[in-house]
């Protein structure tokens, strides 16, 4: 029986993430600090008080989420946690697995979140407004979405970008493309075919000159064995090795999150707890839709800091 740290991804922001932390907690502050000293911006003031659209950014989300997830693993193991002796694995949703590399050691805080401002950067840039697009489907296996992608591929650009589990996946693409794969979903009989409100068509072919940013970009940094396996997100399966590691970070940001692949890969090999670290509980929602012998509970507030230290470390 053994506890994985999963960390969640964008659309899990929301102003005032973060704040009830950072006044609770120095560890918190600290991280905080650094990361604005870090990106030469006050992100922590966006956090907190926002606006929110310039909070969703996906520059400035994708640094955000990674910052509240440190500043919750900085408070914990300031008071005892021992990631390596406690923890058997690390995961996390799309831009949550750098959350989760920089938890295991593998990053530092501060090249984590030059990273992420890259990332967020080079993926909104990579395809010019309004000609990419995403849509979730609900409710057809995957198998069936991957043939209505190749059939909708006549119009362009469109596959799956993320397996949520629980009967929902996500497609990435060029507009007309998704818009043609999401109306063949309804045909043959998805419970709902949503066209979503997203910045770029995330996870799909389109990212490619991201994907080359971010080749460069994590070529720059050192990266280090992580102190626990971390399970990529293109693989679903265990990583340990630097180089293997930063070569799947790239395949990410054109290729699949198999996040239900991932919950069931912790269900098969004894996971039964899934602590998502950071802001949402979307993680621990999808957890339960994949798995019911996994439990998922996320640690975002002061409270939930408390819980997570009693049943960790008693």
């Amino acid at each position: 029986m053994s506890v994985a740290f999963t960390f969640p991804g964008q659309g899990s922001q929301a102003v005032g993430m973060g704040k009830d932390l950072a006044e609770a907690f120095p560890e918190a502050r600290a991280v905080f600090a650094e990361v604005d000293e870090a990106l030469g911006q006050k992100l922590s003031t966006i956090m907190f008080e926002g606006p929110e659209e310039t909070l969703t950014l996906t520059a400035n989300a994708q640094p955000a989420l990674m910052a509240v997830s440190i500043a919750v693993m900085r408070v914990l193991e300031a008071r005892g946690l021992s990631l390596k002796d406690q923890v058997s694995y690390v995961a996390g949703h799309s831009l949550g697995e750098y959350s989760a590399l920089c938890a295991a050691g593998t990053f530092t805080l501060a090249d984590t979140a030059r990273l992420l401002r890259i990332r967020g950067n080079a993926m909104q840039s990579a395809v010019p407004v309004g000609e990419g697009a995403m849509a979730a489907i609900i409710g057809l296996e995957q198998a069936d979405v991957e043939a209505i992608c190749a059939e909708a591929s006549a119009g362009g650009s469109c596959q799956i970008a993320n397996d949520n589990g629980g009967g929902q996946l996500v497609i990435s693409g060029s507009k007309p493309a998704v818009e043609v794969a999401a109306r063949l979903a309804t045909e043959k009989g998805a419970k709902r075919a949503l066209m979503l409100t997203v910045s770029a068509p995330f996870h799909s072919a389109l990212m490619a000159p991201a994907a080359d940013a971010m080749r460069e970009a994590l070529a720059a940094v050192e990266a280090k064995a992580p102190v626990v396996p971390v399970i990529a997100n293109v693989r679903a399966a265990p990583v340990s090795d630097p180089q293997e590691i930063v070569r799947l970070l790239v395949e990410q940001v054109t290729g699949q999150v198999r996040w239900r692949e991932t919950v069931e890969w912790f269900g098969r090999n004894d996971v039964t707890t899934l602590y998502e670290v950071g802001s949402g509980k979307v993680l621990t929602g999808l957890a339960r839709r994949i798995d019911k012998s996994v439990t998922g509970i996320a640690i975002n507030t002061p409270a939930d800091i408390d819980s997570a230290l009693a049943a960790l470390i008693g």
